[in-house]
């Protein structure tokens, strides 16, 4: 009889609700990095990502002693490649899962985590880009928000168009701020990995990062999460204004209870594992807002800032055939847009509106099978 590749079998249990962890080379050093030997034969016992096992079912499935059972997994619980609630013990998908959890607590040995970044860089480039074989296809986790000055400068209402006219509070990260009190910044995982990997990103560094608002801020205070701190709301104002004018992307998960708590990344088009991948391949990854850009051609002066600053590439400079130019102009590629409104808050002369065209409400709870995305960081 051939001896059981436990590492694969783990590999099998690590999907959750849309997502999957395919079999790859790379995936298989990646386990090798997060887990030893004895830590995965304990594993190959765990239930798939969506189920918590109890000390009770791993003494009965594994036929270890309790004692020894929480010895082998104080370590992955450190490094946060496994997850617990309570008593119970659980584990994640690669991405998204222990690839937030693990560089967030940078709790492994310097070389294991630049291993485990060169990796996942390499994922993002490779796996990611090649539709499903990550997550379900047309499945996102985030949708992106307006700036934080959108309701004063750029919108826009299209009459055509059966849309509500105000600016909802799902739509606009202004809203988040007035409605909180509480706010945190952690560092940013995926332009973490590319320092780590040796490829920083020249948008913004990794300190730049996700931004939470509301009770959960408090908990990745408490939680030991990498670069993460506290801001007051002049605070918070004044860190988003700066991921803006560097052109990153509020791209949010939503939970819209009574006691509910924001989550969302500043996402770069050139690192961020939810727009980068996608984009390589003329894509989208995150869901459109219910807003999209529209230039007035006779303010624009096509200085071609709102093509730079795009994280999609979704914009194009057309020049001119016509020899009084009048047919030169900037074009969006609605195809790929998703509407977030970098181009439009950085353009010098105000000529880019974002114009309400759609009223898709997001999921009062954002679930990935049966977890929210802050149960997976926490």
């Amino acid at each position: 009889m051939s001896e059981v590749d436990n590492y694969e079998v783990v590999r099998q249990k690590l999907a959750l609700g849309p997502l999957t962890t395919p079999k790859h080379r790379k995936i298989r050093k990646l386990l090798k990095i997060f887990w030893n030997e004895e830590e995965i034969n304990l594993l190959s016992h765990f239930r798939p990502a969506d189920e918590y096992n109890s000390l009770k079912q791993l003494q009965e499935r594994s036929g270890l002693p309790k004692d020894e059972i929480k010895q082998i997994l104080r370590k992955p619980l450190r490094k946060g490649t496994i997850s617990r609630r309570g008593t119970k013990y659980c584990l994640e998908p690669v991405l998204p899962g222990i690839f937030e959890r693990y560089f967030q607590r940078s709790r492994d040995t310097e070389e294991n985590l630049k291993k485990a970044a060169k990796l996942y860089w390499d994922l993002f480039k490779e796996l990611a880009p090649q539709g499903n074989n990550l997550a379900d296809k047309d499945w996102s986790l985030f949708r992106p928000l307006l700036p934080l000055e959108a309701d004063e400068k750029i919108i826009e209402i299209n009459e055509e168009f059966d849309v509500q006219s105000q600016t909802l509070p799902y739509e606009s990260v202004k809203n988040l701020i007035d409605k909180f009190e509480q706010f945190a910044v952690i560092t940013c995982q995926c332009r973490l990995v590319a320092e780590l990997s040796g490829e920083p990103c020249k948008v913004a560094p990794s300190e730049m990062g996700c931004f939470i608002a509301g009770p959960a801020s408090q908990t990745v205070i408490d939680g030991g999460i990498r670069g993460a701190r506290l801001l007051n709301k002049d605070e918070a104002i004044e860190f988003l204004k700066e991921t803006e004018k560097r052109g990153l992307v509020h791209n949010a998960v939503f939970d819209k209870g009574a006691q509910s708590s924001i989550f969302f990344c500043n996402c770069c088009g050139c690192h961020c594992g939810v727009i980068y991948p996608p984009r390589l391949f003329n894509k989208r990854g995150a869901y459109q807002s219910n807003y999209s850009p529209k230039f007035d051609n006779e303010i624009c002066n096509k200085c071609e800032i709102c093509m730079k600053k795009c994280p999609q590439k979704a914009i194009y400079h057309k020049l001119p055939v016509k020899s009084d130019s009048s047919d030169e102009q900037m074009v969006v590629r609605d195809e790929i847009c998703i509407g977030c409104g970098v181009c439009a808050i950085n353009c010098p002369e105000n000529a880019i509106k974002m114009v309400k065209v759609r009223d898709n409400i997001p999921p009062e709870k954002q679930l990935i099978g049966n977890k929210t995305f802050l149960d997976m960081l926490q």
